[in-house]
């Protein structure tokens, strides 16, 4: 297929499908050719937006069935994931699965039995990987600046919790397993990517410490008449952009955590700690690593990296400040995830024309998905310890 224009099909064209965006190059390298999805409306407004001229369907199984989809995106929600990323795979498409790869571990080797058996590649929307801190902080590891990492303290703080999680389907367990899936996978994936190492034993404690309730699983914050004082409403944030997450995240439904503290084990002994809360008031994201000669640690509000080496035990100052505006100057972070999107989209078309390996393998979706999974199983379970499972 090299040197020849890439026909994608997305499964799920709404949410993450937007990033047909930039797959849809009438010019480039790739045209989204099709797009399924359960909702008329969805697939009405791609043709506004994107292609008016693709093959559009409510069943995924006539876009499979299309022998001019060369590829497939997965962007459905979670708990779909391993459905259509196997039929795609059945169906002869090379695919791109959007995170988490799944909501369970069995589904996660189902899968990537399904890419074996059918030949056919199977890359992982781990985004991340791709924006500037994560490729510096890479690099700096990788260049020994800190020497052998030996620990590793993860923060997340989800301030937009509420908004995007607790008022729709991420809040029940039976859609996403948990939160440490469809949220944590990312930092999990971050950890392994960066280390070059994955997570063999871990625990965990959390529970539903602040969303959660005794209110009507119907109730909508438009409907509610605590709307004026309630600090998570969010009916004239989400009534026109996402009409399925307006519902009270108090609602007795709700069961899956909204607090977590986990650690973990690494190969070759790198300790580890992840941390996520979903009601926390800010948004960022906090990693540190520190190897026998140092540490770095990067900073989400002012856009740097500091890098400290060991001496005497009282550097009180960075050694070393890394102003990542000016690494940054050309991803702009409104668009697409600081340019991570772009970058990600690119390197699938590229590795379906020019066959190549995944640069985000479907093993390192799984790995994060386990660490999930088994932490959520450790905080069911009192913080008890679990080994991650080998390959089904």
């Amino acid at each position: 297929m090299k040197d020849t224009q890439l026909r994608i099909g997305i499964i799920g064209i709404n949410g993450r499908g937007r990033l047909s965006r930039y797959w849809h190059d009438p010019d480039g390298k790739s045209i989204v050719a099709a797009a399924a999805d359960i909702s008329q409306y969805n697939l009405d407004q791609f043709r506004q937006y994107g292609n008016a001229d693709a093959f559009c369907t409510l069943d995924y199984h006539e876009l499979l069935a299309r022998d001019d989809i060369d590829a497939v995106a997965v962007t459905t929600p979670d708990k779909f994931h391993e459905e259509h990323a196997i039929a795609a795979l059945q169906a002869g498409k090379p695919v791109y699965c959007d995170k988490p790869m799944a909501i369970t571990i069995d589904g996660c080797d189902r899968m990537l039995a399904a890419a074996r058996d059918a030949h056919r590649k199977l890359m992982i929307g781990f985004n991340m990987r791709y924006m500037t801190f994560v490729r510096k902080m890479k690099e700096l590891v990788e260049s020994g600046e800190i020497g052998q990492i030996k620990a590793v303290w993860i923060r997340h703080f989800v301030g937009m919790g509420t908004l995007y999680y607790f008022h729709g389907w991420h809040a029940l367990r039976a859609n996403c397993t948990s939160l440490l899936l469809q949220k944590g996978c990312h930092d999990i994936d971050v950890m392994h990517f960066v280390t070059g190492r994955y997570t063999r034993r871990v625990a965990a404690f959390g529970g539903l410490d602040y969303f959660g309730g005794d209110k009507p699983n119907d109730l909508k914050c438009e409907n509610c008449e605590l709307t004026a004082t309630c600090p998570d409403d969010v009916h004239d944030l989400m009534s026109a952009k996402k009409p399925d997450r307006q519902y009270c995240a108090f609602r007795k439904e709700v069961d899956i955590p909204d607090n977590y503290v986990t650690i973990m084990e690494l190969d070759g002994g790198i300790k580890a700690t992840y941390n996520e809360c979903h009601f926390t008031p800010d948004y960022h994201r906090n990693y540190v690593f520190i190897g026998t000669k140092g540490r770095i640690e990067n900073n989400e509000l002012e856009n740097k990296i500091w890098i400290w080496r060991r001496r005497d035990g009282q550097n009180r100052q960075p050694d070393v400040t890394i102003d990542l505006g000016e690494l940054d100057k050309n991803r702009l972070e409104e668009v697409g995830h600081g340019g991570s999107d772009a970058g990600i989209c690119a390197d699938f078309v590229d590795m379906v024309l020019e066959d190549r390996d995944p640069p985000v393998p479907a093993l390192a979706g799984r790995m994060s998905v386990a660490v999930g999974c088994m932490a959520q199983k450790s905080l069911d379970n009192g913080g008890a310890p679990y080994d991650i499972p080998a390959i089904g």
